[in-house]
């Protein structure tokens, strides 16, 4: 993660990777998610002055810039292209060249989960369950030649069941809702539903977990409305999510904070 100084201005920048998924069914040809990723901005906006006001039990840490990294196209709701996907994601932005693209310090997929109108934070990923063809017809399991071809290397045999977040999620849900209107609903759930985003959560995690490095990584569920409206509260919503997301992880590592 980015180095912190006293001033944010000269600090190295946090980078926080953020995909979304391409249409999937023919009820919603629209993914909200990936609207809402592609219209963020690279960096994240600095707090406007209303939102610093002084709060009782509120801490805001001193943080440094953050660099919002878009994955540039929709994901397609596809077991082999997450699975192809996801280590690249994090091996090439690991990379650092001359203009390399910058090192991830933390990820937040985004994916719809049907007409239900609250936002859920996913605590956690399953290794195992994932019954649903992809978009594609196929499913999860590998056949036998494709297992040889790709190695045990690629499949998720020895590792846990299911694996959490690094973040501590609570924390993040109650620096996130502080920081939103309070007539949304923002919560935690429990099940990220064996489908296309349960797998890339889980991707991602046991990618991670697999190099040994810690999981920062979290997957957003938003509502199925693609409206303008609805597109622009989620922007909106998933700009204070990265900011709390950043907020809970400097206090966690001691860094040092602001009490306004």
């Amino acid at each position: 993660m980015g180095s912190v100084g006293a001033d944010s201005s000269e600090q190295e920048p946090i980078t926080v990777l953020i995909t979304g998924f391409a249409p999937f069914k023919k009820d919603y040809p629209v993914n909200p998610s990936w609207e809402i990723a592609h219209s963020l901005p690279e960096w994240l906006p600095p707090l406007r002055a209303k939102t610093t006001t002084t709060t009782p039990g509120r801490v805001i840490p001193t943080t440094p810039p953050v660099r919002l990294v878009v994955h540039p196209d929709p994901i397609r709701v596809n077991y082999t292209t997450v699975r192809d996907l996801v280590p690249a994601l994090w091996y090439h932005h690991q990379q650092q060249p001359p203009q390399a693209p910058p090192k991830i310090d933390m990820a937040l997929h985004i994916g719809m989960a049907g007409p239900r109108l609250f936002y859920a934070l996913e605590r956690r990923g399953h290794r195992d369950g994932y019954a649903m063809p992809d978009v594609d017809g196929a499913f999860v399991r590998e056949d036998d030649a494709r297992r040889e071809r790709a190695g045990e290397g690629r499949v998720w045999e020895g590792l846990p069941e299911v694996l959490e977040s690094g973040f501590d999620v609570e924390d993040v849900l109650g620096r996130w809702r502080r920081g939103c209107p309070k007539h949304l609903d923002l919560r935690i759930s429990e099940d990220a539903g064996h489908y296309m985003c349960d797998f890339i959560y889980f991707s991602s995690l046991a990618h991670l977990y697999k190099a040994g490095e810690e999981r920062k990584v979290l997957f957003l569920h938003v509502p199925s409305d693609a409206s303008e409206r609805s597109i622009e509260v989620g922007r909106e919503l998933v700009l204070q999510l990265v900011r709390a997301m950043v907020e809970s992880e400097m206090v966690q590592r001691g860094k040092p904070d602001e009490t306004r």
